[in-house]
């Protein structure tokens, strides 16, 4: 019979998790951690967001409070597939899956996106969806604390993961244009005011295009219900 500590560690090496919070933003978020010593473990997280409109939609229409935001805000559709490598050592006494812990860890991500833009045409607002996917990759320290509730279940609290990396990525859109509208759409891209990123981009008879890359960060957070076995 397992005595704790070292003995408990060899009996159930493993746990698997479901992110409750990310539920609430659209994504399904499962991860899987095993310890290799007493104190520590290795984990892998899978994260996926079906392409669709973006979490909380309505909460960003009624801060915008304008009609053509509003619009965008619609027609804005965004996906991603995430993997997580992470190695974590906990502080506790009692060893792996006990207590607090820091992670070292790395997040490659792949999301895909249409994103509307609106400008105007001799006097009259034109809008050209723009799809395509980016690339980042980051790393960062995670900070959590993880609790037994039972024998087999615990609760895994992921308090505060900021991550900083690189991106890049291409936005295409095909549709027909005089030179006009070419122009009007040149100086509605020309305008844009996208942080910390470089982009270049190319209209012509047939639509757009739009390369950018640039630094990309984030931030996990969450609280997991898991399993252990």
């Amino acid at each position: 019979m397992a005595q704790g500590g070292n003995d408990e560690i060899a009996e159930s090496k493993n746990v698997v998790k479901l992110n409750l919070f990310a539920l609430a933003l659209k994504n399904v978020t499962l991860q899987y951690e095993r310890a290799v010593a007493r104190k520590v473990t290795v984990a892998g997280t899978f994260r996926v967001m079906p392409k669709g409109s973006i979490p909380l939609k309505s909460t960003f229409i009624n801060l915008a409070d304008d009609p053509d935001i509003e619009d965008q805000i619609n027609n804005l559709k965004v996906g991603s597939v995430t993997f997580i490598p992470e190695v974590r050592y906990y502080f506790s006494k009692q060893g792996a899956f006990r207590g607090f812990y820091l992670g070292l860890f790395a997040e490659i991500a792949s999301y895909s996106a249409t994103v509307p833009i609106q400008y105007n045409n001799a006097g009259t607002t034109e809008m050209i969806a723009m799809s395509g996917k980016l690339t980042g990759i980051t790393g960062g320290l995670m900070i959590g604390a993880q609790f037994k509730l039972s024998k087999k279940i615990y609760l895994d609290w992921w308090i505060l993961g900021p991550n900083y990396g690189n991106s890049k990525g291409t936005l295409n859109a095909q549709k027909n244009m005089d030179a006009i509208e070419q122009k009007d759409l040149r100086d509605e891209l020309a305008s844009l005011d996208i942080p910390l990123t470089k982009f270049t981009y190319n209209v012509n008879s047939t639509g757009a295009t739009m390369d950018f890359k640039g630094p990309w960060g984030g931030l996990r957070s969450g609280l997991c219900i898991a399993f252990r076995f």
